[in-house]
């Protein structure tokens, strides 16, 4: 399974990102190995995720994401299919 994930950084900011292994991600982004962007932006907190059979669609919504607004981001945080809402 791949996914499509975005954390929210210790300053308030959106990262958004994917990866074939979500737990290990977010470990390596709060050891400061994750990104450069939030090596410095530590700790990391994840508030969405949606899940990807296939690893180029997990990309395309990366880009997809990324093109978005703040306001956009955290209108999809809020009413998006968070995988995570289930847990």
């Amino acid at each position: 399974m791949n996914y499509t994930y975005m954390v929210e950084c210790a300053d308030g900011t959106l990262y958004t990102g994917w990866t074939n292994d979500l737990e290990k991600r977010l470990a390596a982004h709060n050891s400061g190995k994750g990104a450069k962007y939030t090596s410095t932006r530590r700790p990391v907190c994840l508030v969405y995720a949606e899940a990807h059979e296939d690893k180029r669609d997990a990309q395309r919504r990366e880009y997809r994401i990324k093109q978005l607004t703040r306001s956009e981001k955290l209108l999809l945080i809020d009413t998006g299919t968070n995988i995570l809402k289930n847990e």
